[in-house]
């Protein structure tokens, strides 16, 4: 009767463990991919950063370009006004050369009329030589007149048309270089909403990534939640099991030695139940804390350590670091050789639901039941 209580209590134990191990198994999953969301949130973030740096830049390089435009724009009002001002002033040179014409026609007409039509007529008609040398002395200077007004009228029209012409290539610059900052512009403006465009992308991207965030976040909220309900109910459990294994006497086997038939009756690998085997030969000595040595005394995790250097492997020191040595397994799977890792404590199974493990100081290396407290891990070495 008793022993069938004990099994029907060891399977209840393996299933609460096995839902707890399920949990905390899915419960690793999604923490992961919540940290990898948490990574693809900040990348995102930098990139949309550095998207916004992208767009400040080009839009200073707009306004830099606006700014150009506007001052091609006045050099080009102002170009436009000194092209007219030449038209005006070649108009003007062009009316003086008319106004010049028609009074050399009227002096000409004089000359004509007063019959001063040749040197020789106005030898005949002279009165005296002076008169002669006057008159063809006034004709002469009226010549020299006329002829350097038609040369400074040549000059200055040439002048005027010369610099028109410039202005009117430098116009036609201006407006190339204002065409081309507008096509710039043009660029600019659309690669600014194209960053605006992977801007709003990557907004999207985030928001998306942080609501999956907190689907997962209220998974592992209520995970955790149910792992630690069913860790209490585990140990309300494991107490209650404690509770009836005493009140049927079936207490720790302490110094017993333990049946090696039974060990090496039970699943496993041959290294593990060698291994096993071998951590029985050493129940009665004593806890020390601290302690590694096998015969003079080692607590929990120094006896461990010292089963399996024996056989050559090499696992952490403490408690602690030993619930992460070797490889996960069920307590289902436990064989002969693994550890069973509890709060603060390290034993090692050897099968029959049974474990050998430095106890405390006032007990010793001994041989106990695997679950008579609440087990974290187990770990295979072997």
């Amino acid at each position: 009767m008793g022993l069938a209580v004990v099994m029907v209590m060891h399977t209840n134990m393996s299933v609460w463990a096995d839902k707890i191990s399920d949990l905390k198994e899915q419960n690793k999953k999604d923490q992961e991919a919540l940290d990898e969301l948490d990574e693809e949130m900040e990348n995102l973030a930098q990139e949309q950063e550095g998207i916004a740096s992208d767009m400040a830049e080009v839009q200073l390089a707009i306004v830099d370009l606006m700014a150009s435009i506007s001052m091609i724009e006045e050099d080009i009002e102002t170009t436009q006004g000194e092209i007219a001002q030449a038209e005006l002033d070649l108009a003007s040179a062009q009316e003086q050369e008319q106004e010049q014409y028609e009074a050399m026609k009227l002096r000409i007409q004089y000359l004509y009329e007063n019959g001063n039509t040749s040197y020789l007529s106005l030898l005949l008609q002279s009165s005296s030589f002076q008169s002669v040398l006057n008159s063809a002395e006034y004709i002469e200077q009226m010549y020299a007149y006329d002829r350097k007004m038609l040369t400074e009228y040549e000059e200055n029209r040439k002048q005027i048309e010369d610099m028109k012409a410039n202005l009117e290539l430098e116009y036609a610059e201006l407006e190339v270089s204002k065409a081309e900052c507008e096509q710039e512009q043009a660029g600019l403006e659309e690669a600014l909403a194209e960053l605006a465009r992977l801007s709003d992308d990557y907004e999207l991207q985030l928001s998306k990534a942080k609501q999956e965030a907190e689907v997962y976040k209220s998974k592992i909220k209520k995970q955790n939640a149910e792992i630690k309900k069913l860790e209490e109910e585990a140990a309300r459990k494991a107490r209650e099991e404690a509770e009836r294994l005493a009140a049927m006497k079936n207490k720790p086997i302490g110094t017993a030695k333990v049946d090696t038939a039974s060990i090496m009756a039970a699943n496993g690998s041959a290294k593990g139940k060698e291994i096993a085997i071998y951590a029985c030969g050493f129940v009665g000595n004593k806890y020390v804390w601290g302690g590694t040595s096998l015969t003079k005394g080692a607590d929990c995790s120094g006896f461990t350590q010292s089963v399996y250097k024996a056989f050559g492997y090499k696992i952490p020191r403490t408690s602690y670091q030993q619930r992460s040595a070797g490889k996960a397994v069920t307590y289902a799977e436990a064989q002969p050789g693994d550890l069973i890792c509890y709060a603060g404590h390290v034993a090692m199974y050897i099968g029959n639901g049974k474990i050998v493990h430095a106890s405390s100081a006032k007990t010793g290396i001994i041989i106990g039941y695997a679950t008579y407290k609440p087990i974290l891990a187990v770990r295979r070495i072997v």
